[in-house]
């Protein structure tokens, strides 16, 4: 998909409209119009797009730092496309994830759930991740919650599955490690006694 630079939008929108409105106080509106159009069609595609596409290439790249920078560029992120804009707030909590700020991670990815984004391989990517966020913080029934979200989604793509089968494995066998160890201590001590 085509993306044009950031940078040269910017620059794209301020010669199309303020350029625009010098020629056409120059020259008439007409001869201005195709230049202020142009500025405009730039401006609401900024506006509803914002910069999430050249973000994900970052993350593609693993360019975290990059990515968060191309992201703060998106000024107002609630006015963008809902899909966009639970993208971007899917971005940012992953940006976080890999910093290590889990709880802005976490809050983020809540926004991005909240919004509704729109395949099951992205609805299973962050209920996946905030599971694990709810795991790292010993609370495992709402882990298991999350994973039980991820039942109800159509994941596509094998990593994502992968992923997914391996955090459910996690979790069962954490359940029956506490299933041992929340054993009754008599009965622990009755069958070490006949032996």
């Amino acid at each position: 998909m085509f993306t044009l630079n950031i940078y040269l939008k910017f620059a794209g929108i301020a010669v199309g409209i303020f350029g625009g409105i010098a020629l056409a106080f120059a020259f008439g509106f007409w001869w201005a119009f195709p230049l202020i159009l142009a500025g405009l069609i730039l401006l609401v595609s900024y506006i509803l797009l914002g910069t999430v596409q050249s973000a994900a290439q970052f993350m593609e790249k693993q360019d975290f730092a990059a990515a968060n920078k191309r992201l703060d560029l998106t000024f107002f992120p609630q006015w963008l496309y809902k899909p966009n804009c639970s993208y971007f707030y899917m971005i940012k909590g992953s940006v976080a994830a890999q910093l290590k700020d889990f709880d802005k991670a976490e809050t983020l990815l809540l926004k991005a759930k909240e919004i509704g984004l729109p395949t099951g391989n992205e609805k299973a990517m962050v209920a996946l991740q905030l599971a694990n966020f709810a795991a790292m913080k010993n609370k495992w029934n709402q882990a298991q919650v999350f994973m039980k979200e991820i039942g109800d989604y159509k994941i596509t793509e094998p990593a994502i599955k992968e992923q997914v089968k391996q955090f459910d494995m996690a979790l069962k066998q954490r359940g029956q490690q506490k299933h041992m160890m929340g054993a009754d201590p008599r009965m622990i001590r009755m069958r070490r006694m006949k032996r």
